[in-house]
């Protein structure tokens, strides 16, 4: 059980929790998620960790109401237990050990992934740049903390609202030709599916070394139910026990892209019902 000591809304529908859970702040890595269970027989979801403080016995997570069960998370406020928190899970990003330029990308509540995973690239000694993106800037999250942790952070929004106008990739294929903060060594990609497909692309060919968050594929967390199975260089994995980071230019995306689909409809259909439960209660 996991009690909430700060919420913060940082869109509409996408809202951060620091939760107290002290031997999980203990362990966790960047790239590592938990998984929660809202109420004793509701289904279990995949969050990555956003951040997290050993000091403090804190982690924070970031969470976008988009299916039933993450709008019940997002109904929760300060005071409020989570029933069930589980993690670390999953392998924790590789990092250079120094000297490195590492380039993260979040597209979206994706960008939330980036806070412990610059830190965690400076505390190795290298540059941390964090390009993070989104359509407008009413949905840029956290730009002022990354800018706490990372050297460089370079904002992208597909209407031009907010820096640079245009897509993550194309300030990322920028960065590559050597605009400043310069060419990197590495990228991480965390977000979605196809934006982690244009960036793999992009750097397909460069010897960049290109890592990519399969998270978006997990359901269960655990491997059993294998609706998270993705294919990485010929091989089945599965994002939530393998991964959930992989090289992004061994990821079949075409079927990842594919599997991330197939079950629209019954989240849809789950969401409808919460929807007509609460107006009845309403």
């Amino acid at each position: 059980m996991a009690k909430i000591l700060a919420t913060r809304q940082l869109t509409p529908v996408t809202k951060m929790f620091v939760l107290d859970s002290p031997l999980i702040a203990e362990a966790a890595k960047a790239g590592q998620f938990v998984m929660l269970r809202v109420h004793r027989d509701g289904e279990r979801i995949p969050v990555t960790i956003a951040d997290y403080d050993p000091d403090r016995g804190t982690i924070t997570i970031v969470v976008q109401a988009v299916g039933a069960t993450t709008r019940r998370v997002d109904e929760l406020n300060v005071g409020d237990e989570i029933p069930d928190v589980a993690g670390p899970l999953g392998s924790p990003v590789e990092i250079p050990d120094g000297g490195a330029h590492v380039v993260g990308v979040g597209g979206g509540f994706g960008a939330a992934a980036l806070l412990c995973l610059m830190r965690e690239i400076r505390a190795r000694g290298n540059v941390a740049t964090a390009i993070v993106g989104a359509r407008s800037k009413d949905l840029l999250i956290l730009t002022e903390e990354l800018k706490a942790v990372a050297d460089h952070v370079e904002v992208c929004t597909d209407d031009g609202s907010a820096g640079f106008a245009g897509f993550v990739t194309q300030r990322l294929a920028q960065l590559i030709e050597g605009d400043p903060p310069g060419r990197p060594d590495q990228v991480v990609a965390i977000g979605p599916m196809p934006m982690m497909r244009a960036i793999a692309a992009a750097t397909q060919g460069t010897g960049i070394r290109t890592l990519v968050s399969m998270d978006p594929l997990m359901v269960d967390g655990t491997g059993m139910c294998g609706g998270c199975r993705v294919i990485v260089d010929g091989q089945s994995r599965f994002a939530c026990i393998d991964g959930p980071v992989f090289d992004g230019h061994l990821v079949d995306f075409d079927l990842a892209i594919r599997r991330n689909k197939a079950y629209v409809e019954q989240e849809k259909a789950a969401a409808e019902r919460q929807a007509c439960a609460t107006a009845e209660v309403g």
